[in-house]
């Protein structure tokens, strides 16, 4: 997206090719930017149209499963004067828009949806939406994001107050695109983020490390079999993005970030984890911004731990691609994990030794449901069944023969 914002040409390495970059790749296609792609080496390169230059599309823009396009995108969209459609699959036509839909209306722009704000999306943009000051009511880098990026084709400044701090990949983007970024501390902690207005980006080059989400679940599949020793390499270690790992270390795990480094603006590391014993842990609310996609394999590592694991502040992941909390809880019951569910908490009682398993997991479309049980079938005395990995390649194609080449045996039943 900010390769087809900026002027010149992005070369892009290092980029997973799942179907959510597939499906954004795409539609700034749709959308006047030159994008390809070279199989041989792995690189992108990226044509950009300049901030507000995109063109009207000629179709429906499918972003498949990616909430995270769908939102980015709308602010995108919100500034440019020519109506689009988005929609997905019946996964991401669930999920809820109107948070966002919100404060890019009171910017200019005008929207059409299905009941709650649901794609698919109508958005009818202008390019001449006035700059809003804008509090998040929930932690949302996505809404964030959406703000943030309509504020670029907008004339003056454009802020986001945010009360609890989340991933900020978007405003590191920014400025190593060239926009001007200002971030300051407010009151009682709050972040104020504000973006100026009608800049020149400038196209760079991009290596984009590994994703510190996808990496999880090699990460805790060695976590809970003692006597693992792996290592995944280049992975982003941005602190806000790290709830996990501090969280695997509280829990006992051997965890360690060599090789740190600077890649894009991006802190990164390799990380190496050794197999061990785990125990229960309590992880506090205001942790959970930095690791909201990562709390099912954190309740796998807590079904393999001993004591208890009270998770809480989770009501954001009855939001994602499924309502996750209930999927997590159920797959836990389906496979014979004790644990207790509330409006936003997840507890699981660890016993320190190898969970029953032998359950068959409905993913409800989602990914990382999929994936996370999975990873507790390499523990669990019985194998785990999952009604549906399709979903798996939206995120992380490759995820099973990556598995397997550590030990695991995934694979069709």
């Amino acid at each position: 997206m900010f390769g087809a914002l900026a002027l010149g040409e992005t070369r892009i390495s290092g980029l997973l090719e799942g179907e959510d970059v597939l499906s954004t790749a795409a539609a700034m296609r749709a959308l006047g930017a030159g994008v390809s792609h070279e199989r041989e080496t792995g690189l992108w390169r990226v044509i950009g149209v300049g901030a507000g230059g995109c063109r009207e599309p000629d179709n429906v823009l499918d972003l498949g499963n990616s909430g995270t396009s769908a939102r980015l995108l709308s602010g995108i969209l919100a500034s440019h004067r020519f109506t689009s459609v988005m929609t997905g699959d019946a996964s991401l036509r669930r999920r809820p828009m109107q948070r966002v839909i919100g404060p890019l209306q009171s910017m200019g722009a005008r929207f059409a949806s299905r009941d709650g704000g649901r794609l698919p999306l109508a958005i009818t943009g202008s390019d001449e939406l006035v700059p809003i000051e804008y509090r998040l009511p929930v932690a949302s880098a996505q809404v964030k994001s959406a703000i943030l990026l309509a504020g670029l084709n907008t004339a003056g400044e454009t802020t986001v107050i945010e009360p609890e701090a989340t991933r900020d990949h978007t405003e590191r983007m920014l400025r190593h695109f060239g926009a001007t970024v200002r971030v300051v501390d407010g009151e009682s902690g709050a972040k104020r983020i504000t973006v100026v207005g009608w800049p020149e980006l400038r196209a760079c080059e991009i290596v984009v490390p590994g994703d510190p989400s996808s990496a999880a679940f090699a990460v805790v599949a060695a976590a809970i079999r003692p006597g693992s020793d792996v290592t995944v390499e280049a992975v982003g270690v941005n602190p806000l993005r790290a709830g996990l790992y501090q969280t695997l270390r509280e829990m006992g795990v051997d965890l360690a970030f060599e090789n740190p480094r600077d890649v894009g603006g991006e802190p990164v590391a390799d990380l190496r984890v050794r197999g061990g014993v785990l125990r229960g842990v309590d992880v506090p609310p205001e942790r959970a911004p930095s690791m909201i996609d990562e709390y099912p394999i954190l309740a796998i590592a807590a079904a393999c731990a001993q004591g208890t694991t009270r998770m809480l502040g989770l009501a954001e992941l009855r939001a994602k691609e499924s309502d996750r909390l209930a999927s997590v809880a159920a797959g836990l019951a389906a496979n014979g994990v004790r644990h207790d569910i509330g409006a936003d908490s997840l507890t699981v009682h660890g016993t320190g030794t190898a969970p029953p398993g032998g359950g068959l997991v409905a993913t409800h479309l989602d990914h990382r449901i999929a994936m996370a049980f999975l990873v507790l079938g390499t523990a669990s005395a019985e194998p785990v069944a999952v009604d549906d990995g399709g979903p798996i390649d939206t995120s992380f194609p490759g995820f099973a023969s990556l598995m397997n080449g550590l030990g695991a045996a995934i694979g069709p039943a």
